[in-house]
């Protein structure tokens, strides 16, 4: 077995007192796979740049093979005043690289090599900086966000040219359908300390949550331990004085662990608010058409979008995504052709730029508007505190400014200021930036049940798939199809599917989809060839089950909130230590049942809800 090419061992670091990695470990061998993953805020970044050797840890051993070649992306590229992008990428190339090579990525990338790096957009800037970490096919290549300002077609070659890469790879990225491709294992960063799963990115989430279901039942036994040695020490009887101190001990040492253990970061909790229901019909276009400088960007485009319907725009940078958007929501005016809006429409956009948000505003004011402390949440006032809270704020971040917020922070304050306002239509421009996989999964799973309408715009292509019911895309850059755009039927994989051959033109024979695709309706999942209707039903004893269990689970709730109580008195077991047993007894009965029955209906309603689509 070869030797680790790079070992992080033990790895502690503090910022500002707190605590970021406490144990973190990894180990790079030739050839590795690794997907980094973590919520926001893990110290994912902050252990790549250790690995990288950029940042020296408190404690710990980085160990390197000598002669060993690393290069890490970072997500904001230094340029260092290099003159030209071609000067910046051969800039990073070893003595015995292929020079060529240089040109060949920036070429490859859209870039011809001459660009001034200081007048780069943040996607240009991206691609410079990939093809500088590509150029020399190091021995390890550490990637942080390297999907971040890419549009698809790039996102689709940079996954088949790391796949040809010799190099090992570790990579975090928030774009599911990337690390699935590529990852062969993954390295988990939670509350400081590293787990590993010799698998890829697909298994991930199933793991992490039986680690996290194991946790909490280590966390329930040790709090009955502690309850048993606390009833000990209130009534037990006295012993030898020496056992007793002992036994005080054991009890302070359990306390001290349960003081100790982390617990895992809460789960932002998004609810739209909803206005009433729009007409039937939301958007209608005819023959659009709109042009700049004589190029057309959209050329004789019509649909229809109706009540419900979640509709993606995908396409390479400059193909006229932003500008097909706002000729659908009546925002421009196009050059010929007509567009008609439904009647009692609420919109609600949310730009990637986020240029909606102050950078001097407080997160206070931008939530409230700088006016008072209340945020009104379907027509509900709610302190702008509790508000914070739902996604994932601290009170202390209260006075916090915008420009202080990490990319992530601002991604969840556009969506707590655009979901708190009254829509039944929801405009997105690449709503997922910074997101972590948690906040990925509530968003989606908020848009699958959005009663309104839905135009989204994006580049996550695991999302679309989970979201949309059906896809816009060019049908060709070249100058004689330039602006026909063409609606497809169910999600990104079913485009590529119909199309034969992905954005960038390669052939493909269809992307495999997510198990259960949440957002296809079943209208626009029949018109998909590759779907097959399942002819699975309910059988009558799991229909009566979903009926009656929800009644139980509400009895059982209310008993167990019964016993808990009656425990809870403070004379209850001097009075009667036989009875307080056997309540504590029926308590641990009523739980069992009650997860028991919570378990059952949840298994039955997903069930459902697979068979109904």
């Amino acid at each position: 077995m070869a030797a680790p090419l790079l070992t992080l061992q033990n790895i502690q670091l503090t910022f500002g007192g707190t605590p970021l990695l406490t144990s973190a470990d990894l180990t790079v061998e030739p050839g590795d796979r690794l997907c980094l993953v973590g919520r926001n805020g893990s110290g994912k970044s902050t252990l790549l740049k250790i690995a990288a050797g950029f940042i020296e840890a408190d404690r710990g051993e980085r160990v390197a093979q000598s002669g060993v070649t690393i290069r890490y992306l970072p997500q904001e590229p230094d340029f260092g005043g290099a003159p030209t992008t071609l000067a910046y990428v051969e800039a990073g190339l070893g003595p015995a690289d292929d020079a060529y090579r240089a040109q060949y990525l920036l070429n490859a990338l859209g870039l011809t090599g001459t660009e001034d790096p200081a007048t780069l957009s943040g996607g240009e800037a991206r691609r410079a900086a990939l093809a500088r970490v590509l150029a020399p096919s190091p021995d390890i290549l550490l990637l942080d966000e390297p999907t971040n300002h890419l549009d698809l077609p790039v996102i689709e070659w940079l996954d088949s040219e790391l796949s040809a890469m010799r190099s090992a790879i570790v990579i975090i990225s928030h774009d599911r359908r990337f690390l699935t491709n590529l990852s062969k294992a993954t390295v988990w960063l939670d509350r400081g300390l590293t787990r590993r799963i010799d698998r890829g990115f697909s298994h991930f989430e199933a793991w992490r949550d039986e680690v996290l279901e194991q946790e909490e039942r280590d966390r329930e036994r040790l709090d009955k331990k502690i309850a048993m040695e606390l009833e000990w020490v209130r009534y037990g009887v006295t012993a030898r004085r020496k056992r007793n101190m002992g036994r005080l001990r054991g009890l302070e040492e359990l306390r001290q662990k349960r003081a100790e253990q982390r617990r895992v970061q809460g789960v932002a909790r998004m609810a739209a608010s909803e206005a009433e229901a729009s007409g039937k019909l939301v958007i209608e276009a005819k023959d659009l058409s709109k042009s700049f400088d004589g190029v057309p960007i959209v050329r004789e485009f019509s649909i229809r979008i109706g009540r419900g319907d979640r509709v993606g725009i995908v396409g390479p940078n400059g193909a006229g995504k932003t500008t097909l958007l706002a000729l659908l929501t009546g925002i421009m005016a196009p050059d010929s052709g007509t567009i008609r809006l439904g009647t009692n429409l609420e919109m609600v956009s949310l730009d990637q730029k986020r240029s909606a948000l102050d950078p001097s505003w407080t997160l206070t004011e931008a939530l409230t508007g700088g006016r008072g402390d209340t945020v009104f949440v379907n027509g509900q006032p709610k302190h702008v505190i509790s508000y914070m809270k739902d996604f994932l704020f601290t009170p202390e971040q209260a006075r916090t400014p915008v420009h202080a917020l990490s990319g992530g922070e601002r991604g969840r304050l556009m969506l707590a200021r655009a979901l708190a306002q009254p829509s039944n239509l929801l405009v997105l421009d690449e709503p997922t930036n910074d997101l972590d996989l948690e906040t990925l999964d509530l968003l989606e799973e908020l848009l699958s049940t959005y009663e309104g309408t839905v135009l989204l715009v994006s580049h996550d292509r695991d999302f679309l798939d989970r979201v949309v019911t059906s896809v816009i895309t060019p049908e060709s850059l070249n100058e004689v199809k330039r602006g026909r755009w063409i609606e497809y039927a169910g999600g990104y994989s079913d485009m590529i599917a119909q199309r034969g051959q992905d954005l960038g033109g390669r052939p493909r024979m269809g992307e495999k989809k997510p198990a259960a695709t949440i957002g296809l309706r079943p209208e626009k999942a029949a018109s998909t060839p590759q779907q097959v209707p399942s002819k699975r039903r309910l059988s009558p004893k799991e229909q009566h089950n979903l009926k009656v269990l929800p009644g139980r689970i509400e009895a059982l709730q209310g008993e167990v909130a019964m016993l808990q109580a009656k425990l809870a008195s403070a004379d209850f077991y001097a009075k009667d230590a036989g009875g307080f047993a056997a309540t504590a007894q029926a308590l641990e009965k009523a739980q069992v049942a009650l997860a028991e029955a919570e378990e059952a209906w949840l298994e039955l309603e997903i069930l459902r809800e697979e068979i109904e689509g």
